[in-house]
């Protein structure tokens, strides 16, 4: 488990006509990610003493200041073990809004991938199951909950598309080339089934076989800005489609 993040802070610097001068607007961040022991970094040496008990700020050997803060799950997530693709955090978000997700909520997951969605959604439901057909999906997904400290999600291997015996789910969710050949009948009336597809063909395929509400499909584009003092725009590169979200209610 990720402890803390400590964030270092260099002046980047030009040389005109032999002096050193600091570049306004120019500073470099480069984050770190600590669990335990003394943390080596090109800025220094910090000693796990002095992290564990440091916040805002702290300087490492060498007299470089890092920015210090504690990590939280959106910290964690970010160290997982990869393997298949998964959503990301802008897109899960929504997924997550638009679920209705509470306490007494059980959701069913099909499509496990690295298990972030399972994870995502086990933090806020009472109990999370979800399937996968790939026995190394299933290992990749088991180490990555046990990271993430979470423990009301049950890994099944298994086709979906064949059988979904679970019943009385109040949200499925469905990571799957061909979301409209699973059964959906274990559904609750008015429960959220959410679908995420790459392709619009997909989304046309699956709408067209839909026998609940689909209310609504979106994508989501984000792009982050450059804010320092006066100088203010919108940065070169932007997180565009990865996918379409479809919302359906259960009829």
């Amino acid at each position: 488990m990720i402890r803390k993040i400590l964030v270092s802070k260099k002046e980047k610097l030009i040389n005109r006509d032999g002096v050193l001068i600091k570049k306004e607007g120019a500073s470099i961040r480069t984050k770190l990610y600590w669990k335990s022991g003394d943390l080596q970094s090109k800025d220094g040496v910090l000693k796990a003493e002095d992290i564990e008990k440091a916040e805002g700020r702290m300087n490492s050997h060498t007299g470089k200041e890092f920015l210090v803060y504690n990590a939280n799950f959106f910290d964690q997530i970010k160290k997982i073990k990869r393997g298949p693709q998964t959503l990301l955090p802008k897109d899960l978000g929504y997924l997550f809004i638009n679920s209705g997700v509470g306490k007494d909520s059980f959701v069913v997951d099909a499509g496990t991938g690295t298990g972030l969605v399972a994870a995502f959604f086990g933090r806020y439901a009472k109990k999370v199951v979800s399937y996968d057909k790939e026995p190394e999906h299933t290992k990749i997904a088991k180490a990555n909950l046990e990271f993430l400290n979470i423990h009301n999600v049950e890994l099944k291997q298994g086709d979906v598309y064949e059988s979904l015996p679970e019943k009385e789910i109040d949200i499925l969710i469905l990571d799957l080339p061909e979301p409209w050949r699973v059964d959906t009948s274990g559904v609750k009336n008015g429960g959220a089934i959410i679908v995420y597809l790459p392709t619009i063909t997909q989304v046309m395929e699956f709408c067209s076989n839909s026998k609940d509400y689909v209310e609504k499909v979106a994508e989501l584009l984000e792009r982050d800005w450059f804010v320092e003092g006066r100088k203010v725009r919108p940065k070169s590169q932007m997180h565009g489609h990865t996918a379409f979200l479809v919302i359906v209610r259960k009829l």
